[in-house]
C-alpha cells in the first residue's frame, strides 16, 4: 500500500472522499472504528504484504496491533487497485489501511513504523557492486520497472527510459500467471528475460529470495532527493478519527521491536529515521 504494486509496493495516496468534501458537521460525527474486532482492509493476494491465508508481513503487524487491543482481527479482502480505499475505508466496512505512505492528503496517517527504499535487484555474480543508477555498467541493460512508480524519472533523466521494460502496475486478470506485477518482474529476471529490476524494497527483498536464483537487492540510498525513492510507511484511517489514530501509535510505539522483527523476517530493507542510512538492528 506504498503499496507501490507492486502491487508494489505503494496505493501512495489514500483516496477516502474528494478533498475537501467533508462538511464542518462530518468532522464532528463519531467514530465508525469497531471496538470489538480489529477490522483491517488486506488485499487477498500480495505477497509479501498480505494474503488471505493471512501469512503476509502486514498480516503478521496486524496480529501485533490486536494483541495490544486484545480483540481478534478480521479483514475486509479487495484486490488493490482503482477505488480501493473508497470501498473499503470509506465505506465503513474496515477501519485501518496497513501500509500507507506518509503524506498521502485524503486520509489520516499514524506515525509511520518502517522506513524503506526502492532497490535495484540483479542476478548474483553479473551486476555486482552497482549501487547507483548512474553507474554506466546500466548503459543498454534491459531493466524492468513497474510503470508510474518514482523509478521511471530517474530512468528518464539518465537516459535508461529507451531500454527498459515497463510493466503495467496493476494486473487484475484472475488468469494472471503472477501473483503481483513485481512478482512477474522477478520471474522475468530469473529467467534472463531482463538484466535488472528496480522495485520497491518490501516487495524485492522477499521475491528475489522465493525466485530459486541467486540474487542481489541492493537499496538505491545514493540517489538525488527528486524523485524521491525513500517513504515512510504508516496504518492509514479515516480522516476524522483522532482518537483511534492516538491509540494506534501507542501500539506502534510501544511494539515497535516486534513490528521491526516481523519486517526484517521478510528481507525488508530499513532505514534510519533521517538521512539514507541502514537501520541497524534493534538490540535485544
Amino acid at each position: 500500500m506504498i503499496r507501490f504494486r507492486a502491487r508494489t509496493g505503494l496505493a501512495l495516496a489514500l483516496l477516502l472522499t474528494t478533498a475537501g468534501a467533508r462538511s464542518a458537521l462530518a468532522q464532528s460525527l463519531p467514530d465508525l472504528v469497531t471496538t470489538d474486532t480489529l477490522r483491517v482492509c488486506g488485499d487477498p493476494g500480495n505477497m509479501p504484504f498480505s494474503e488471505r491465508k493471512e501469512d503476509g508481513f502486514e498480516n503478521r503487524i496486524a496480529a501485533i496491533i490486536a494483541e495490544e487491543l486484545k480483540v481478534k482481527v478480521r479483514y475486509y479482502w479487495l484486490t488493490q487497485g482503482p477505488g480501493f480505499v473508497r470501498n473499503t475505508l470509506g465505506t465503513g466496512l474496515c477501519d485501518v489501511i496497513m501500509g500507507s505512505a506518509s503524506g498521502g492528503e485524503l486520509v489520516q496517517h499514524t506515525n509511520p513504523y518502517y522506513r524503506s527504499a526502492y532497490t535495484l535487484v540483479t542476478r548474483k555474480g553479473e551486476l555486482d557492486g552497482v549501487t547507483r543508477l548512474d553507474d554506466p555498467r546500466l548503459k543498454g541493460k534491459a531493466i524492468g520497472v513497474i510503470g508510474g512508480t518514482p523509478p521511471v524519472n530517474r530512468m528518464g533523466e539518465l537516459g535508461l527510459v529507451s531500454t527498459m521494460k515497463a510493466y503495467a502496475p496493476y494486473q487484475l486478470d484472475p488468469a494472471r500467471k503472477h501473483q503481483t506485477i513485481a512478482a512477474e518482474v522477478i520471474a522475468d529476471l530469473a529467467e534472463k528475460r531482463i538484466d535488472a529490476a528496480i522495485l520497491w524494497g518490501p516487495a524485492a527483498g522477499w521475491l528475489a529470495k522465493q525466485s530459486g536464483v541467486p540474487m542481489v537487492v541492493v537499496p538505491l540510498l545514493e540517489e538525488p532527493d527528486r524523485p524521491p525513492l525513500t517513504f515512510r510507511i504508516a496504518l492509514g484511517v479515516r480522516m476524522e478519527e483522532n482518537d483511534w489514530k492516538r491509540t494506534l501509535n501507542t501500539i506502534l510505539r510501544k511494539r515497535r521491536t516486534d513490528i521491526e522483527t516481523v519486517l526484517r523476517d521478510f528481507d525488508v530493507p530499513l532505514l534510519e529515521e533521517e538521512g539514507n542510512k541502514l537501520l541497524e538492528p534493534t538490540k535485544p
